[in-house]
């Protein structure tokens, strides 16, 4: 199946966003069936091809589908047929929405690929921030004082650890890149 837009992935293309900021990553998203055993059948996949994971977040496909609704309802534009959204609502209840980051991404995509897995890729901030109390809202003002809208966040650290790993999906990804890498300049 591959890519949801079914565009084969381009080997090296790589936005000037992802050119020129570390930070910058490319999150893969995929659709599992939403029942016991799908999460262990894509890791033990990654796994055996010697895969890892850096960061993952899942979650109830029916709120993607209603975030295709808002959007609808803004820009008055269906993502498809009027008849659909209902059934699109009912059968979403049964996947569940994978996002994660890979430490190597294109050898991912192929695997996903040749395995038939739907799924797409966008452009994502992956910050390593200071695990203590006011980081996150560090990182979040920031987006703020720029105007920059977040879409989605997830991260996590271990207690007692130093570092942190959040992941930002902003609504302007140049712009987001270009300031939190004028960040990392500074001395």
């Amino acid at each position: 199946m591959g890519r949801i837009n079914n565009l084969a992935p381009k080997k090296n293309s790589i936005s000037p966003a992802e050119r020129d900021f570390k930070m910058v990553r490319t999150e893969i998203s995929l659709f599992l069936e939403n029942v016991p055993g799908e999460l262990a059948k894509l890791t033990a996949m990654l796994e055996e091809a010697g895969m890892n994971i850096d960061a993952l977040t899942i979650q109830d496909a029916s709120e993607y589908v209603q975030s295709l609704f808002k959007a609808r309802g803004k820009s008055l534009k269906r993502v498809a047929p009027a008849a659909s959204y209902g059934s699109m609502k009912k059968d979403s209840a049964d996947y569940a929405l994978i996002r994660l980051l890979a430490e190597n991404t294109d050898k991912v995509i192929d695997l996903l690929s040749r395995k038939g897995y739907l799924f797409d890729i966008f452009p994502v901030i992956a910050l390593e921030i200071e695990n203590r109390p006011g980081s996150l809202a560090e990182m979040a003002r920031k987006f703020g004082e720029e105007g920059i809208n977040i879409n989605y966040v997830y991260g996590s650290a271990l207690p007692g650890t130093q570092k942190a790993l959040f992941v930002f999906s902003p609504e302007d990804i140049e712009l987001a890149a270009r300031i939190f890498n004028d960040q990392d300049q500074q001395p």
